[in-house]
């Protein structure tokens, strides 16, 4: 039985990670005025290690996505980062180099303030009825400054510029005369894994960005400079395509919730005991599926087969590095890049752009997903036996 579970869930992760390796999820670098000679004639990057005024284009690029992953955390994705360019280009048209030199922004936080005000009006206009059809919303709610603050200073200075901060406070630090064009990544580098790597990111003591970033970001963090862009120097396991958890937010959560994924490894009473499942908490009194309390909470069943727990002891000892040895648990926002590892046909980067392929073209957060058109229909328990997978839940 055990194994029938594993197979299952490994075919399901397998379909998503095939959807996301056909539909990529990442950034528009090109679409930023001061990259758009770091591409060659096919469209990739190129001369990484050349200087771009005092960094090299892989540190200025490592600077923007920190940037990209912090904002990203909010409602639209496709707002977000259309937000960010213009931003980014209409600043450094008016020669506030905010990612050459952080403490430009700081120095011109008014010209900050009025452009991020002046874009996010802008793409408001653009975006906000299509993200509402999508979200069955106003469009009047459409906001992208997080934490449904309509306060630009605080986003800017919050969000914008404790990221910003970050590289500063690095080359501050650095010894006289040392080369800092490319200071946060050293200091990234510097961790045994992209895993641990994206938890020192969020809570070290001096360079931590802490409540300005979430895990979720952090990971997304890990994933674009390892797996969409690879930006880093080492290529050791703990740096390659395994080396850091799948990115859990409303989108993934609300996917393998439905498809029935999650139920594989603990049950409904679980969940709610350790409050993934808040009853009643949920848009229209349905119940809520906070996804990021999964987190740290270890499954009861999976360790039975044989073949899940050797790939997840590799997974944690050999990429994440997290454990010295084989872990006691299988913590359940694992399984799936422990599935992918034990198959090696597909990466944990991959399954995140299905998931995100998925959750916000197929998957919708309301009652009238398009689960016809979706692929995996096919093995999805909430489309195929379990409706009240889709109806009763909300993220």
């Amino acid at each position: 039985m055990n194994q029938q579970k594993t197979e299952w869930a490994s075919e399901l992760v397998t379909a998503i990670a095939e959807a996301g390796r056909s539909f990529p999820s990442r950034p528009d670098l090109q679409s930023v005025e001061i990259f758009e000679h770091y591409f060659d004639n096919a469209g990739q990057l190129a001369d990484l290690d050349k200087r771009d005024g005092a960094c090299s284009r892989r540190e200025l690029l490592i600077r923007y996505l920190l940037l990209n992953a912090v904002l990203d955390q909010g409602p639209d994705t496709a707002g977000v980062r259309m937000l960010l360019v213009q931003v980014t280009n209409e600043l450094y048209r008016r020669e506030v180099r905010f990612l050459h030199r952080p403490e430009d922004f700081f120095k011109e936080l008014g010209i900050a303030v009025d452009q991020i005000t002046g874009v996010h009006a802008a793409v408001t206009q653009i975006r906000a009825s299509e993200w509402a059809k999508a979200n069955q919303s106003r469009a009047s709610k459409y906001n992208l400054f997080l934490d449904n603050t309509r306060q630009v200073l605080g986003y800017a200075m919050f969000r914008w510029g404790t990221s910003l901060a970050v590289p500063l406070l690095l080359t501050k630090d650095a010894p006289d005369g040392s080369d800092t064009s490319t200071v946060l990544l050293n200091y990234l580098q510097t961790w045994p894994s992209a895993e641990i790597m994206s938890q020192r990111v969020k809570d070290h003591n001096r360079y931590g960005l802490g409540k300005a970033i979430g895990d979720k970001a952090a990971h997304l963090f890990a994933k674009w400079i390892v797996y969409s862009y690879a930006l880093l120097t080492r290529d050791d396991p703990s740096w390659g395509p395994y080396s850091f958890e799948v990115p859990f937010d409303s989108n993934a959560g609300r996917v393998l919730w439905r498809t029935g994924f999650l139920l594989q490894w603990a049950s409904e009473e679980e969940y709610r005991k350790w409050e993934v499942i808040q009853p009643g908490r949920g848009k229209g009194g349905l119940h809520y599926l906070r996804i990021t309390n999964i987190r740290s909470n270890a499954s009861s069943t999976a360790a039975a087969d044989t073949g899940l727990a050797a790939a997840y002891r590799d997974l944690c000892v050999n990429h994440l590095r997290t454990h010295r040895k084989a872990p006691k648990t299988i913590e359940i926002q694992r399984i799936p890049a422990a599935l992918l590892l034990f198959g090696r046909k597909h990466k944990p980067g991959e399954l995140d752009d299905g998931l995100m392929h998925i959750g916000t073209e197929f998957c919708f957060n309301h009652d009238e997903p398009l689960c016809e058109a979706c692929p995996v229909a096919a093995i999805c328990k909430g489309h195929l036996e379990n409706p009240d997978l889709i109806l009763s839940y909300r993220t």
